[in-house]
């Protein structure tokens, strides 16, 4: 059969693209895009880098929850004692719920 070839891609290939798809239609995905959100500076917007600001404005934590905004989505106790990744925890459901207008101002970071 002269002119016609017959192509065959190696296994690395197939295990490449498989891999590649996983990452970016899975549960990975979600938690890659978590990694984008630039809370760090969220926080140095909203209470000057400090995670555990409690300045007596009905504000907590870096993030600046209200309690009642902390207790709904899942927070306990006083946001300004919880850990940074559990503040983010937080936040990433308020986000996914209100965007980035849960933070008028600094929500430009996200």
């Amino acid at each position: 059969m002269i002119g016609q070839r017959s192509f065959r891609r190696p296994a690395h290939v197939l295990a490449l693209a498989i891999g590649i798809t996983v990452l970016t239609c899975g549960p990975a995905a979600t938690a890659l895009a978590a990694q984008w959100h630039d809370w760090d500076a969220v926080v140095q917007c909203e209470a000057g880098g400090d995670w555990n600001a409690d300045t007596g404005n009905g504000y907590y934590g870096g993030l600046q929850f209200t309690q009642s905004t902390w207790k709904a989505y899942g927070g306990s106790g006083n946001p300004a004692d919880a850990s940074r990744e559990e503040q983010i925890r937080i936040a990433e459901q308020l986000l996914a719920h209100q965007g980035p207008g849960a933070w008028p101002t600094c929500g430009a970071y996200l």
